[in-house]
């Protein structure tokens, strides 16, 4: 789906949803059991695309990095913007506010990936990032709300997944997160020594069969995780439990943005919290400004400026919004005026650095980009690494939809 086409679809559902309940008179529907699970069922489904964009090789490359973007780059900016609207509002429930617009959006990543806006290494850096503060968001923010909920003294939280008040109640979500996670592990190596694994000697059809039911499995268990709201157990299982799917990844993170939004349309008619939003999503886009220094040191000046400016809300804001609010009235309120602050600042800010950009190269690449090195039958040579990190310099973002083996 084009860009233009999407935002169209996207504005469409959400205005749909407010249509809707308006028109009905719709109100208390984040009180349903139905809400719950629909929303969990998002939540889960967006973090299957997520975790599917972790490459544990790179994890184990860049080890550093990827423990400055899930530190610095999600658990230190949601501190800082929990911490503004704390001292602003004084309402513990701006613990879960700040973690739930923490993470930055797909979009703002490919869109800052092109190469003739950032280096490869900084595009390397997104890659990373990208990858890690999605999922680390989602946890974050589902462990914080029972904090939040014990500070405002109310209770546990309606999600079964939630903490407990007693140490024995986190204990007992961890081992049940724990045993899904087992439990894909063993069916995962299960359907590879049945001839899953790549170069098996296991027929077409049977190969076919078992990647048809990998599938169907893959999708249990994300129902179990939205049931009981397993989202560690998940997100684990997301690291490893990759059978083939082609675009439906892609395509079912579409779904979920068009029903996500359409859902926050039907609890808009509740109403919006202008100033609580305006101030959540000037405390974001400063939080982003701040944790970007450390993680963007060494880059050229333009890469820091794209990556200062990089912060975007998108799909899993939406859907943390839509999982909070049953527990915290008025979230969804405060969250969609922040994103649209949030956005509206970061289109405004593109719009500026790329004045700024210096002429581009004829091959379409930044000017000061070195040129692409061509090896036998003219495809590309290994890409070389920098000096200070050893980041693969030609790493492009992965597309949330990227097909991965049967591995």
């Amino acid at each position: 789906m084009k860009p233009l086409a999407r935002s169209a679809a996207v504005l469409g559902s959400g205005l749909a949803g407010l249509l809707v309940a308006w028109a009905g008179d719709l109100h208390g529907l984040e009180n349903s059991p139905s809400y719950l699970l629909l929303a969990s069922t998002l939540l889960a489904v967006g973090l299957v695309g997520s975790t599917r964009d972790i490459s544990l090789a790179e994890v184990r490359a860049h080890l550093s990095t990827v423990l400055l973007a899930v530190t610095v780059g999600v658990i230190a900016k949601a501190a800082l913007i929990a911490g503004v609207m704390f001292l602003a509002f004084h309402d513990p429930a701006a613990l879960v506010l700040g973690v739930a617009v923490a993470q930055i959006d797909p979009l703002a990543v490919a869109a800052m990936s092109r190469p003739d806006r950032t280096s490869p290494r900084a595009r390397s850096i997104l890659s990373i990032w990208a990858s890690f503060d999605d999922p680390v968001t989602v946890l974050v923010t589902v462990y914080f709300s029972a904090v939040a909920l014990d500070l405002r003294g109310g209770g546990s939280g309606t999600a079964p997944g939630l903490l407990g008040d007693r140490p024995v109640d986190l204990l007992l979500a961890f081992a049940a997160n724990l045993a899904l996670a087992a439990a894909a592990w063993l069916l995962w190596k299960g359907m590879r020594a049945a001839g899953l694994r790549e170069g098996s000697p296991a027929g077409p059809r049977t190969r076919a069969a078992l990647r048809w039911t990998a599938v169907a499995l893959l999708v249990v268990l994300v129902l179990v995780a939205a049931w009981q709201f397993l989202m560690l157990g998940l997100a684990i299982a997301g690291l490893f439990f990759r059978p083939r799917l082609g675009p439906v990844v892609g395509r079912s993170t579409q779904a979920a943005y068009l029903v996500a939004t359409f859902l926050l349309g039907l609890l808009l008619v509740q109403g919006v919290h202008v100033v609580e939003g305006l101030v959540l999503g000037l405390a974001a886009v400063a939080a982003h400004l701040l944790v970007s220094l450390p993680i963007s040191r060494g880059l050229p000046a333009a890469d820091r400026r794209y990556l200062a400016w990089g912060q975007q809300n998108g799909l899993t804001a939406m859907i943390l919004a839509l999982v909070l609010e049953r527990d915290f009235p008025g979230t969804v309120g405060v969250v969609a005026t922040a994103i649209i602050v949030i956005n509206s600042i970061h289109a405004l800010a593109t719009v500026l650095l790329d004045r700024r950009r210096p002429p581009t190269a004829p091959g379409g690449g930044a000017a000061s980009d070195p040129p692409s090195r061509s090896g036998r039958n003219g495809h590309p040579d290994p890409a070389p690494r920098d000096a200070d990190g050893g980041l693969p310099r030609m790493r492009e973002v992965p597309p949330t939809g990227a097909l991965e083996p049967d591995r």
